[in-house]
């Protein structure tokens, strides 16, 4: 009797040679940013009181909106790119664009309706979902809010995750 070895589930498909790998990753981070990157980059900004070198737009709606927002965001709901983008947003300055979290493609979408409009354009991966877990302070209709960070999506004792 004769057995087939057993493959594991992972390595099912092989992984890509290292320089398509390298391809790959290479052009994700130049599609993507992170949230503590993006607070980062904010939060420096705010320090040494210049731009942060790019727009964070939410692309949410104004119900959503109101819940709760990044501060400094401009608010762009997905559906309204077409006829607002031009008004608000300057093509020379990179945009990056958030929706709720990683199950909603909100943001996705609407940099997608940025770039075939000709704006350079990044999406915030996590989006406000992991903006609030990471303890990032956000806004709502009511004012300033904060959340302690979430130990599973932020370091408890350090500044930053060390990735």
């Amino acid at each position: 009797m004769t057995t087939t070895p057993r493959v594991n589930p992972v390595l099912r498909t092989p992984p890509a040679s290292p320089a398509a790998a390298a391809a790959y990753f290479s052009a994700s981070l130049a599609f993507h940013a992170d949230v503590s990157d993006v607070g980062s980059a904010l939060a420096t900004a705010a320090a040494e009181g210049t731009a942060p070198g790019f727009v964070l737009v939410d692309t949410r709606s104004t119900a959503s909106w109101d819940q709760g927002h990044v501060p400094g965001a401009v608010h762009l709901p997905t559906a309204l790119v077409p006829e607002q983008a031009e008004a608000l947003l300057d093509r020379s300055v990179p945009v990056v664009t958030y929706c709720w979290g990683p199950g909603c493609n909100g943001a996705t979408r609407a940099a997608l309706a940025l770039a075939e409009r000709g704006f350079p354009v990044k999406e915030m991966l996590g989006g406000f979902e992991y903006w609030v877990r990471e303890g990032f302070a956000y806004e709502t209709w009511e004012g300033p809010a904060e959340k302690a960070a979430d130990p599973l999506t932020a370091p408890v004792d350090a500044d930053d995750c060390g990735c």
